[in-house]
């Protein structure tokens, strides 16, 4: 897969793990990795870039006597997840040309 697209793709996935409630890492992975392969060292800068944009918040909170980073999606995150999955559609579509199904 080209590798921008995966990129799109892993942002994307991890906006919508979020997309139900506040998460952190290790339990973003876990939701993730039935639909996509995701290690630590790839969600992290992720993450980073994630929060650089403004499509997520992160606050630290302490667990069981540790930190742990707690991250929530943003409105502008949410809207990233509209806007890939029409830009899906449409991928879907040229998809189809070039496999010979579309309809003329």
């Amino acid at each position: 897969m080209d590798a921008q697209l995966r990129r799109g793709i892993l942002d994307v996935c991890v906006l919508r793990a979020l997309a139900d409630g506040e998460s952190y890492g290790y339990r973003i992975i876990k939701d993730v990795s039935p639909y996509v392969s995701i290690s630590e060292s790839t969600l992290y800068p992720i993450l980073k870039r994630l929060e650089a944009g403004g499509l997520l918040t992160a606050r630290t909170a302490e667990h069981s006597g540790r930190l742990r980073r707690y991250y929530s999606i943003t409105e502008q995150g949410r809207e990233r997840i509209t806007a890939f999955l029409d830009e899906w559609a449409e991928l879907m579509r040229i998809y189809g040309y070039i496999r010979g199904e579309a309809e003329r």
